[in-house]
């Protein structure tokens, strides 16, 4: 099943590049899906990984997710997947609220997602310096406030054993990048 979760998520995102630079979008959730096969998480969170930006960034829908990967595939990916006919501020607020609220599984895939979201924009900052900003919806004290808000809400409702180490992690990228 995790092999056909990258197949499908490689054949999904085939045509598409990460904002600032002319790498495939499909490394994105490679590493977010290893991440979370590094925390010892089970098949389908891992699936989950590969295709959390599926029905978000390409025509493939929940519905087709559901068909080919199941239920608990479907619900963890729908959670995470924003509207992207909201404006910015509102699918953000959105993310947040639902961190806060969800399930130990929903948290563990936002989060692997976000920070693996920040460590790529901290090389691209290195290597590109401020002209990052123009490549997205909101600039940096938008995005400041939405990372420091995701780790703000993220440890809602886990006990400290339920925490993997990335959490801290991005926390701790969180406060560098953000200074």
């Amino acid at each position: 099943m995790i092999e056909k979760a990258k197949t499908f998520a490689i054949n999904a995102h085939k045509d598409q590049k990460r904002k600032n630079s002319d790498t495939p979008y499909v490394t994105h959730p490679i590493r977010v899906a290893k991440r979370l096969q590094e925390a010892g998480f089970n098949d389908e969170l891992i699936c989950a990984g590969f295709l959390h930006d599926v029905a978000e960034d390409t025509p493939y829908t929940i519905n087709d997710i559901e068909k080919a990967f199941g239920p608990v595939v479907a619900q963890l990916v729908a959670a995470h997947t924003e509207d992207k006919t909201k404006p910015w501020q509102e699918r953000k607020q959105h993310t947040i609220d639902t961190v806060k609220a969800a399930s130990k599984e929903v948290k563990y895939l936002i989060v692997a997602d976000k920070l693996d979201n920040l460590l790529g924009l901290e090389t691209d900052l290195q290597e590109q310096g401020d002209r990052i900003w123009k490549n997205f919806n909101a600039g940096y004290e938008k995005q400041k406030w939405y990372n420091e808000s995701i780790v703000k809400n993220m440890y809602v409702g886990l006990d400290k054993e339920d925490i993997p180490d990335y959490f801290w992690e991005y926390e701790e990228a969180v406060k560098s990048f953000f200074q």
